[in-house]
C-alpha cells in the first residue's frame, strides 16, 4: 500500500445504489427547484463586494461570496459532529439558494473553501459561457449537493506558490461527512509545464489531482495534468468518467469505495520519481487487522484507456501497472472494454477475487519497452494469504500473456497476442482496433459480453462476438484511445 489518505469503504451510504438513487434525487430536486432558479455572476474584474450578483452588478470573487455570507443552507446544529445530530438554517434569507447558479468570469477567485454548506438542493458554481475563472485550489469539506463546472484549478494561480492537493473534498472527523458532490468539465493541473522538471521538482512542486471521501461523488469530464496522483477516491456509490489524468507521478486512478463505476478514463504518461510502484488504476480492500482483511464489492472498470508513455524519450518515464489490485478481497467487480498499454508484467491483476469478471479488454506491450519487466499479462489469483479465487471469469481478451489460477477460475475465448501487426490497425501507434482479417474477428463467447465495446460499437457486428475491447466494423470510428460517444464534448472542453 502507498501512501496517501484512505477513504471511508463502508458507511451508512452503501446501504444505497447510487446510480438509480442519483438519477431520481437529480429529478426531485430539478422539479422542486426549477421554478424559483436564479443567475448570480461574479466576477474578479468588474466586481465588487457590494455588488448585488446581477449580471450588470455582480460580485466580485466566489471566495467573498462565501466568506460574507451570500449563500442560504445548513449546517449543524453544534459540533462535534455525530450521526443523527440535526441540520439548522446557516445565513437564512441569504439571497444564494439551493437550484441557483453562480457564473464565474474571467480572473481569480482566490483559494475557495466551501465548508459546513449542506444545501436542500444541487448550487452550480459554473464558468460563465466563453469565460476561464480561475482557482488557486478548491476545499469542499463537510457539505453537500454541490457542482463545480469549467473551472481552471491550479496552484501556479496562488499568490505565493504552494504545493496543495488541488480538490479536496473531505469527509472531516469533527465537522462531519460531505456527500453528492460534482466536479464537471474543469481543468485541474499542479503546474502547466513540467518539461524541464528535475525529480526534485517533481517533489516539491507537484500536488495531488482530486483526492475524495464521503459518498455520491460525480467526477467527470475533467482534464487533470503535471499532478502527483490523478483522482483517488474513498467514495462509495461514486461515477468517475471520461476525464483525462496526463502526466502523473503517482497513481492515475484509485477507487476504494464500494458500487462505484470507472469508465472511458484516459490514464497516460506516467513519470517515476518516487520509490514506490505506479498503477493506472488501484485498489485494495481494509477490514478488521488492516489492509487485505475486509472485502470491496461491486465496482465497475469500464472503456479506460491506459497508456504507459506517449514519448519512449520521456523522462523519468516508469514501468506502469496497468490495472493493480494486490490486498483482496474484490467481490462482484467488472472489468471490461479497458485498452491498456504498458510495460510492466501487471496489465490487469487480482490477488483475492470472488465473483470477478474480466472481458473483452485488450493489452499490449509498447514500443521501446526493451528491459523492462514486461510484457502484460491478465491474472486473477489466490488472496496474500493463500485464499483460491472464487466463481471468476476471463474471457475474450487479448493480451500478451495470461497468469490466472488453476482453480476458481473459468478461462475461455482469450488469445495470446504474439504478433501484434496480425491482430490490430497499427500497433506502433497503439491504434488498437481491430484489422480486416485479424484472428480476433467473431470468434468470441456471447457469455458475460458488454453490448457495446469502447468506443460504443453495437456488439456483435458479424456472425460472432469479437475479442478485445474493439468489435470490428466496416466503417468503424477513427483512432486509438477510448470512449464512448458522450464522452467527447467532455474532452473537447477542458484540453484547452
Amino acid at each position: 500500500m502507498k501512501p496517501g489518505r484512505i477513504g471511508r469503504t463502508t458507511t451508512k451510504a452503501t446501504e444505497f445504489h447510487a446510480w438509480s438513487r442519483r438519477l431520481l434525487l437529480c429529478g426531485v430536486v430539478l422539479s422542486s427547484t426549477a421554478a424559483w432558479a436564479a443567475d448570480f455572476y461574479v466576477d474578479p474584474v468588474n466586481g465588487s463586494p457590494d455588488g448585488d450578483g446581477s449580471a450588470t452588478n455582480p460580485w466580485r470573487t466566489l471566495r467573498e461570496v462565501l466568506n460574507d455570507g451570500l449563500v442560504e443552507s445548513r449546517s449543524w446544529e453544534w459540533l462535534p459532529y455525530e450521526e443523527g445530530r440535526p441540520l439548522v438554517p446557516r445565513n437564512p434569507g441569504a439571497p444564494v439558494k439551493a437550484g441557483d447558479t453562480l457564473w464565474l468570469r474571467d480572473g481569480y477567485h482566490g483559494e475557495v473553501e466551501v465548508t459546513s454548506y449542506y444545501n436542500t438542493g444541487f448550487i452550480t458554481v459554473a464558468a460563465a459561457p466563453g469565460h476561464q475563472p480561475r482557482l488557486g485550489r478548491l476545499l469542499v469539506r463537510s457539505s453537500s449537493h454541490w457542482v463545480f463546472r469549467g473551472l481552471h484549478i491550479s496552484t501556479e494561480f496562488l499568490p505565493v506558490y504552494d504545493k496543495w492537493t488541488l480538490v479536496d473534498i473531505d469527509w472531516h472527523s469533527y465537522r462531519g461527512p460531505v456527500h453528492d458532490i460534482t466536479l464537471e468539465g474543469n481543468v485541474i493541473q499542479a503546474v502547466s509545464d513540467v518539461s524541464g522538471f528535475t525529480e526534485e521538482d517533481w517533489k516539491t512542486k507537484v500536488g495531488h489531482g482530486i483526492v475524495g471521501d464521503g459518498w455520491n461523488l460525480v467526477i467527470r469530464g475533467n482534464h487533470l495534468k503535471n499532478v502527483d496522483y490523478g483522482i483517488q477516491l474513498g467514495a462509495p456509490d461514486s461515477v468517475v468518467e471520461c476525464n483525462t489524468v496526463e502526466n502523473f507521478a503517482g497513481d492515475g486512478l484509485r477507487g476504494l469505495g464500494d458500487n462505484s463505476v470507472f469508465q472511458y478514463n484516459t490514464v497516460k504518461n506516467c513519470y517515476e520519481v518516487y520509490p514506490d510502484h505506479r498503477d493506472g488504476f488501484q485498489s485494495w480492500t481494509v477490514g478488521p487487522g488492516g489492509v487485505g482483511r475486509g472485502e470491496l464489492r461491486n465496482v465497475v472498470l469500464r472503456g479506460n484507456y491506459i497508456l504507459n508513455f506517449e514519448d519512449p524519450a520521456q523522462p523519468f518515464r516508469c514501468a506502469l501497472q496497468g490495472i493493480g489490485n494486490f490486498d483482496g478481497t474484490f467481490v462482484d467487480w467488472v472489468v471490461e472494454n479497458n485498452v491498456i498499454v504498458t510495460d510492466h508484467y501487471h496489465g490487469i491483476t487480482f490477488m483475492g477475487a470472488r465473483n470477478v469478471r474480466v472481458t473483452n479488454n485488450t493489452l499490449l506491450e509498447p514500443n521501446g519497452a526493451v528491459g523492462q519487466p514486461g510484457p502484460p499479462w491478465i491474472r486473477v489469483a489466490e488472496h496474500k494469504n493463500g485464499t483460491p479465487p472464487e466463481a471468476c471469469v476471463v474471457r475474450n481478451n487479448l493480451a500478451p500473456a495470461y497468469a490466472s489460477s488453476d482453480v476458481g477460475v473459468t478461462e475461455d475465448h482469450n488469445l495470446q497476442v504474439t504478433d501484434p501487426a496480425a491482430f490490430y490497425v497499427n500497433p506502433a501507434t497503439y491504434d488498437l482496433r481491430l484489422k480486416p482479417g485479424s484472428p480476433a474477428i467473431d470468434v468470441g463467447s456471447a457469455g458475460l459480453t458488454p453490448l457495446i465495446d469502447t468506443v460504443g460499437t453495437a456488439r456483435p457486428q458479424g456472425s460472432g462476438v469479437d475479442l478485445g475491447a474493439y468489435e470490428w466494423a466496416p466503417s468503424g470510428p477513427p483512432g486509438a484511445g477510448s470512449g464512448v460517444p458522450q464522452c467527447a464534448a467532455f474532452r473537447a472542453s477542458t484540453l484547452r
